[in-house]
Order: structure tokens, then sequence, then C-alpha cells
């Protein structure tokens, strides 16, 4: 069988910790301090799901960090270091950190995005 391939529309993949999030009861970041920080940033890049989103944050397994009041994240991009995101951080500063800023299109810029 010959190897295929599937188009997306991603421009960047962050991996952030299940169980960090699991931890946090999948709220503390968000305009409100209501989401996980995966959906957090899904919502913050503008929508578009699946394939035809800019960003794909997935959720994986433990990075064998285990914060307290905070989730591990990275950028595929920069997989040589992992951030440690407290409770409430704001969304502007950890698309930076994460280096989303010139590869995704609408990173958060008022602060209404702010968690």
């Amino acid at each position: 069988m010959p190897i295929k391939t599937a188009r997306t529309e991603w421009r960047d993949v962050v991996l952030v910790c299940r169980k960090c999030s699991k931890k946090l009861d999948g709220k503390g970041f968000g305009p409100d301090g209501d989401r996980s920080l995966k959906k957090a940033l899904r919502k913050s890049a503008g929508g578009g799901k699946g394939r035809k989103a800019a960003l794909k944050v997935i959720e994986t397994g433990c990075f064998d960090i285990c914060p307290k009041n905070a989730v591990v994240a990275l950028s595929a991009s920069r997989p040589e270091s992992l951030l440690i995101v407290p409770v409430g951080a704001g969304l502007n500063e950890v698309w930076t950190r994460l280096g989303l800023h010139a590869s995704v299109d609408g990173p958060p810029t008022s602060a209404a995005n702010e968690g």
C-alpha cells in the first residue's frame, strides 16, 4: 500500500500536557479564566477546526515536570524548550513565548484576550 498524505492549514502545532490540564479541572485560562489552556489557545487563534485551523493544539502525555497551578506546553517548532504556563497567564505572553506570533495569523491583541 502506498504512503498517502493529507493536507492541513496548520502553521504551528502546540503540545499541552493532558495531566496538568486535568489537575486544573480544565480552567484557569482565557479572558474569564474559565477555559483550559488548549481551548484558550484554539479560541484565540481565530477559529477553524481540525485540518482547517491555523493552529493545532494537541493534549499529550506527561512531560514529567508536574508544576503546581500551571500547565506544561511546547511549540512543535521549538522542542528544545518546555514552557510552564501558570494559571491566569496572559495569552499574549503565552503566544510570544511559544513563538506563535510569526507563524499563525490572528494572535490575541486586545486586553480582552488576556487571562
